[in-house]
């Protein structure tokens, strides 16, 4: 048997999937033509790689991913881990539907020393286009429990997300954010601009202006906000940043980043805090160079379970008096099936230094804040120049089901499965803080514990329901979205 098929320039194939996917074994091969255990210790030139389903993504993305090309010898035998693996990096490019009958890859056809291989994808919906309805407080549980759910403290708008624009994995983000918050966000990144599919380049660019400004942190380390009124802006901003990335192979990421911000807030925000800012002014002005390493090996980039991935941080932010800062921060986690891949338990840790440490509370914000919430702690802020937390999950999946709407069941059937996982976990933390206004939750070790709920859905959404107890003997439920740190 053989096949000729002809690509366009996305490499999109003129054959469909009936008319070459062939049934086949558990090791890929077509059951009706190939005696698999006969060839366990053969090796094959790969003479064609078909990609059938690509109508945006070029073709020339998608191998980029793949352990083997056109032209490699491989081993039957390696075969089985071989399309594993490049089953979950084009997975990972957050670009094709999950779903097992969405995505497959398999031997084709085997002539003489010849092997063909066959990539079958769908692709997801690109251009999402959808409301924005978000409170400003820093979770949806905060603005629950702790601000009575005020309608006030909601920002609403419009979020234009935009993937794949050209086909070559590139993102274009336009959010318009009105209500308590006035934002303007826009931002393009495109992984690759050279030949060699190595170099990529992001942009981004963010404005606005808020009736509220956390002006410090309370001694019982609660947020200390003060308002301007409905018609006064406190907090007016603008940043803006270029970034060069490096992927020399699959995993690793190198990141070059240099941007410029500027910051400047009400008389009122000093009167409250004096060391809200250095040298007691209103406004700062600063450029800031940056470099970030990531590596990223995981079966599943949007809710892992096997994998390990690590991230460091380095920074200099402003080169003057009213702002110097040297920031370095790292983050590790590592993912574990138990027993079978429902089944998995993560340790991770994280850190950030600041230096000098005696720094103003603008940069002093650590624990409550972003990837540092500790379990047990969401509903307070900690701050400091020095600190980080250890944590530790053991989940299992419970649920595993697919939604089907009854508007376009057709379209989005395979298109929004929801797992659910339960999980106990437990983290510690410590936040260091050499400055006179420290709280009692400063320079102590703290720890949490609890129960909860991951409920992964597909377009790289967790929703994340714990909850939790902290040392204190207090408890509490809490709701986020997840990310993997």
């Amino acid at each position: 048997m053989s096949v000729c098929a002809q690509f366009d320039d996305t490499g999109q194939s003129a054959i469909n999937n009936s008319q070459i996917l062939l049934p086949v074994t558990p090791n890929g091969f077509p059951s009706d033509t190939i005696n698999y255990w006969s060839l366990e210790d053969s090796v094959f030139t790969i003479r064609n790689i078909y990609i059938l389903g690509n109508k945006v993504t070029r073709r020339v993305i998608m191998l980029r991913e793949l352990p083997f090309q056109e032209g490699d010898s491989v081993n039957v035998k390696d075969l089985p881990r071989l399309f594993t693996e490049a089953q979950t990096r084009l997975l990972n490019l957050s670009l094709f539907s999950r779903s097992v009958k969405d995505f497959s890859i398999q031997v084709l056809d085997v002539e003489g020393a010849f092997m063909d291989i066959a990539i079958s994808v769908k692709e997801r919906w690109y251009l999402l286009p959808a409301p924005h309805l978000k409170p400003v407080d820093r979770s949806m549980s905060d603005w629950l429990f702790n601000n009575k759910a005020q309608i006030s403290r909601l920002d609403y708008g419009i979020k234009l997300s935009y993937n794949n624009v050209s086909g070559n994995n590139d993102k274009l983000r336009f959010n318009f954010i009105t209500g308590y918050t006035k934002q303007l966000q826009l931002s393009y990144s495109r992984p690759y601009i050279d030949s060699q599919l190595k170099w990529g380049i992001n942009l981004s660019l963010s404005l606005g202006k808020t009736h509220e400004v956390n002006t410090g942190t309370l001694m019982n380390n609660k947020p200390d906000f003060i308002g301007g009124g409905s018609s006064k802006y406190l907090r007016n901003f603008f940043k803006g940043a270029v970034e060069l990335t490096y992927r020399p192979k699959f995993y690793t990421v190198h990141t070059f980043g240099l941007g410029y911000q500027t910051l400047r807030v009400g008389d009122t925000v000093l009167k409250r805090n004096p060391n809200f800012f250095r040298k007691d002014v209103t406004s700062v002005k600063y450029p800031e160079v940056y470099y970030k390493l990531v590596y990223r090996n995981l079966d599943n980039i949007s809710y892992p379970t096997k994998g390990y991935a690590a991230e460091l941080f380095a920074s200099k932010i402003g080169f003057n008096s009213k702002m110097n800062v040297w920031h370095f921060t790292t983050k590790g986690i590592g993912y574990w099936h138990l027993g079978n891949p429902k089944t998995f338990y993560s340790i991770s840790a994280l850190g950030s230094l600041k230096l000098p440490q005696k720094q103003p509370f603008y940069n002093s914000q650590l624990l409550g804040y972003g990837d540092l919430t500790m379990s047990g702690y969401e509903y307070y802020v900690i701050d400091g120049s020095a600190g980080g937390l250890i944590k530790s999950t053991l989940a299992k999946q419970i649920a595993n089901f697919s939604i089907n709407p009854p508007i376009f069941k057709k379209r989005l059937a395979s298109l929004i499965p929801l797992k659910i996982y339960g999980k106990v976990f437990s983290n510690t933390g410590y936040a260091h803080n050499p400055q006179p206004w420290a709280t009692s939750l400063n320079n102590r070790m703290l720890y949490g514990w609890g129960v909860g709920l991951d409920i992964f859905t597909d377009y790289d959404f967790t929703l994340r329901l714990e909850f939790s107890f902290n040392h204190l003997g207090e408890s509490r439920f809490y709701s986020e979205k997840k990310t993997i740190f």
